[in-house]
């Protein structure tokens, strides 16, 4: 089937001609004169697979008829809402509509957050039939009566399962409730889930199911390679990798923040161009380092999942997960930035130990047992057990204590005097020993009169050599509770 055979206008065949499209996608051939009839929709296709243009082309012809070349806004009133999860999704597919309405007299516009808003304000008060919006940066502007959404004729809600993912169902379901009830609506997502189906029944009536392909599925022209690593030693072989002939252009996915911001300069000094992007960046800042990425000028783009949907680069050959990702169908994002569009493209992941457990579950859900290639210098943990067996691993005995060496005697046979006689105080609590005080004071009776400590002496001698040895000043007589020996 050709594109000219699904009743499209020609100035929208003139510029899929102008990209080198003649035939359309799987989900473009069914979607499209579904959409040119007035009815709802909900598709579903893998990533990659040309989503965008099968909503974008019949929106455009459906709304052919108010096209006016007209300088005035009142004549370009919002016709066609387009709601996107992400800036970079949103600007994607704010492109797509520039890209097949540039012969045609319809205007477009695209809002986010993370910019100034004056501007977007001063776009939107121009007119434009499309717009393409998050959800948060639409409500923002709707509440400072910037927006009127009176003439909408069509809504489109892209990559559905992403939403419900970023908690941005309130938001839209809100913006639902704005718009007129006459109105179609499309959902389109590249994974179904119940929560999805819900989302759905509120939103569209008697809709069309269109499912190209099995529920999260990925596309067979991409390869798909594990490296069993140990976690410390991920970086050394990320770099092996990068520095490798077969690595000229390639994706790397992190889990988080820092670490996506850490693992790009140590590529930097390693002598890789690298750079990161995340959801802390600004939008000037990601838009210039998309840019340089798309351009060449950077090798590998070290990102978080913000990147995992609305990155589209042609021929982006590899994918390397850096971490696997917690959720099984973040896996199929990621690895959707390649083989897009039938072109080949291969996914790498480097897994630890503890991420074992991580992978069976994505190769549950894409059903594919993905080849593991050891490397050579590299080798993952001792515990490092595919598949888990669901015990705990064992653990690697620790080395005995250095022996010690014995003491020369006991602490208290290497004590004299005074000294002596207070550790064995200072121990009588274990009932081995008197609980005697230092001058004879017994705490077990202390309603009696304690024995003076000379009192086992025998003689005038002994006597005068035991006071020589603890001279002390003449005595005050001391009541017996109090510890007193009396006076002498």
């Amino acid at each position: 089937m050709r594109f000219d055979e699904l009743g499209l206008a020609p100035e929208l065949l003139r510029a899929l001609a102008d990209q080198g499209y003649t035939e359309p996608t799987p989900i473009q051939a069914q979607a499209i004169p579904v959409i040119l009839a007035g009815r709802d929709l909900m598709g579903g296709a893998q990533t990659g697979t040309g989503k965008t243009a099968a909503f974008t082309l019949p929106l455009l012809q459906r709304i052919l008829a108010f096209a006016s070349p007209s300088p005035s806004p009142a004549r370009h009133p919002v016709r066609v809402l387009m709601l996107a999860p992400t800036r970079e999704l949103a600007i994607q597919v704010y492109e797509s509509v520039k890209t097949y309405s540039r012969h045609v007299p319809i205007r477009s516009c695209c809002v986010f957050g993370g910019v100034d808003i004056k501007p977007q304000i001063a776009e939107i008060r121009c007119g434009a039939e499309v717009l393409v919006a998050t959800p948060g940066r639409l409500l923002d502007l709707f509440e400072q009566k910037c927006l009127n959404f009176a003439s909408v004729q069509a809504l489109v809600l892209d990559e559905a399962d992403r939403m419900l993912d970023m908690g941005f169902v309130p938001d839209v379901t809100r913006i639902i409730n704005l718009l007129p009830r006459q109105r179609q609506s499309l959902l389109f997502s590249a994974t179904f889930s119940e929560e999805i189906k819900k989302l759905a029944d509120g939103m569209l009536k008697s809709p069309v199911l269109i499912e190209v392909a099995k529920r999260n599925t990925v596309s067979e022209t991409i390869t798909h390679r594990v490296h069993p690593v140990a976690a410390e030693a991920k970086r050394a072989l990320l770099v092996k990798l990068l520095k490798s002939a077969d690595f000229n252009q390639v994706l790397v996915f992190t889990r988080t923040k820092i670490e996506t911001n850490r693992l790009a300069r140590e590529l930097q000094k390693a002598g890789i161009a690298a750079d990161s992007i995340h959801g802390d960046k600004s939008q000037q800042e990601r838009l210039k380092v998309l840019e340089a990425f798309k351009e060449g000028s950077v090798l590998v783009l070290v990102a978080t999942d913000v990147a995992a949907r609305g990155l589209d680069i042609d021929e982006l050959p590899h994918v390397i997960n850096f971490e696997l990702p917690r959720t099984p169908e973040d896996y199929i994002h990621r690895i959707g930035r390649t083989g897009r569009a039938g072109k080949p493209g291969t996914a790498i992941s480097l897994v630890s130990a503890s991420e074992v457990e991580y992978l069976v579950e994505i190769e549950k859900l894409i059903r594919i047992q993905v080849e593991q290639v050891p490397v050579a210098g590299f080798e993952p943990e001792y515990d490092y057990t595919y598949p888990p067996s669901g015990k705990r691993g064992h653990r690697r005995p620790l080395p005995p204590p250095p022996a010690l060496a014995p003491l020369a005697a006991p602490r208290s046979e290497r004590m004299t005097g005074r000294n002596a006689q207070r550790e064995g105080a200072n121990r009588a609590s274990n009932g081995r020993f008197p609980h005697l005080a230092a001058d004879g004071f017994d705490f077990s009776k202390p309603y009696e009169s304690p024995a003076p400590l000379v009192a086992a002496v025998g003689n005038d001698a002994d006597r005068a050599l035991h006071h020589s040895e603890r001279p002390h000043k003449p005595r005050r007589p001391v009541a017996a509770l109090l510890g007193g020996l009396g006076r002498k």
